[in-house]
């Protein structure tokens, strides 16, 4: 098992899940194994039936080894549930699906994590297990666990709230239990180094897929040390969440569902201007975000969000093939390149 703590990218890309996975994949399709790091958050993983399931990262890598469920956007394809069936028959608990060869996964990782093998050590060799080339790194070694507080039913584990409720409860905010004592992982220290290009936020949920990466501590600092160009990809088209429960959540939070609704909460959260690296010549000035990739279809919210500081690039952002991964990707990549 290869150490990230030495790997240094030209481009850190910070993903959730389905969203973020398929630029992952477009990104492997025009950058090297040498320039590419993809970060994966960490706050949806669990523990169930005795295994750690990290839902995020094995996304990530299934869709990198070709291995993906494409008809359910998440597990592996050709899937079978004999585990399942014969676990509901026992009356065992069956509200996460776990397929027969997911379930491979998650129970080498179990076994390794209690060998005393890191959560990074472990993607490493599930990586080069299923032969991908390009760098996957989780946001953290450490147990963060993000929590979905409800109107109806209080605090939620993540995975209660998303698959046994069917995101059904009204979203009132959200916490990320164990995130002030959560170092960044090996990987995404290393990454974060002098020759570092850009940082590309995927198109994931704002709220529980990116926001658990960003509020790491020392994260925001560190980039903003750094001065490099971060771009956002709006994981708003048309004012529908192309996958997942963003749009209900950013309805139930009152903010506009639009790609300008997802503008302005990078706007809002995320100003580098107290930090106290961003005093210095070198650093970064105003928001993390200094680009943002808008949908062609949604090119009426440009002005609006070139008005909060943004520089953007209208494109199509719609990944329904290989080649519209790869196009997003390259588009990215010249964006990163010109703001340099």
């Amino acid at each position: 098992m290869n150490s990230q703590a030495d790997f240094k990218p030209g481009y850190l890309a910070l993903s959730g899940g389905v969203g973020g996975a398929k630029l992952a994949l477009g990104l492997a399709q025009v950058l090297s194994p040498d320039e590419l790091l993809v970060v994966c958050n960490t706050g949806d993983d669990f523990e169930h039936l005795g295994l750690t399931i990290c839902p995020d990262l094995d996304t990530v890598l299934y869709t990198l080894a070709g291995r993906s469920n494409k008809e359910l956007g998440w597990g592996q394809e050709d899937e079978s549930w004999q585990f399942l069936a014969a676990l509901d028959s026992l009356g065992g608990e069956t509200w996460f699906r776990l397929g027969d060869r997911d379930l491979a996964t998650h129970h080498v990782r179990t076994s390794l994590m209690k060998q005393g093998l890191s959560l990074s050590q472990v993607v490493d060799y599930l990586r080069e297990k299923m032969g991908i080339r390009h760098r996957v790194a989780p946001m953290t070694d450490d147990r963060v666990r993000t929590q979905v507080m409800t109107q109806e039913q209080g605090t939620l584990p993540f995975q209660e709230y998303f698959v046994k409720e069917r995101c059904e409860p009204r979203v009132t905010g959200f916490e990320f239990a164990g995130i002030d004592q959560a170092s960044l992982s090996p990987g995404l220290k290393a990454g974060l180094h002098d020759g570092l290009k850009g940082i590309i936020i995927c198109p994931s949920n704002p709220f529980v897929s990116v926001n658990p990466i960003l509020q790491l501590p020392g994260l925001l600092e560190s980039i903003a040390s750094l001065g490099v160009p971060v771009v956002v990809v709006s994981n708003i088209v048309g004012g529908t969440a192309l996958k997942g429960p963003a749009a209900k959540m950013m309805e139930e939070l009152n903010l506009p569902v639009t790609a300008l609704g997802v503008a302005q909460f990078y706007h809002e959260n995320f100003d580098l201007e107290h930090l106290h690296h961003a005093s210095s010549p070198q650093a970064k000035k105003g928001n993390l975000v200094s680009h943002f990739v808008l949908d062609s279809q949604d090119a009426s919210h440009q002005q609006a969000i070139e008005g909060l500081g943004f520089a953007v690039t209208l494109t199509n952002t719609v990944m329904l093939s290989l080649s519209d991964r790869a196009n997003l990707a390259a588009e990215i990549i010249k964006v990163l390149e010109t703001a340099r």
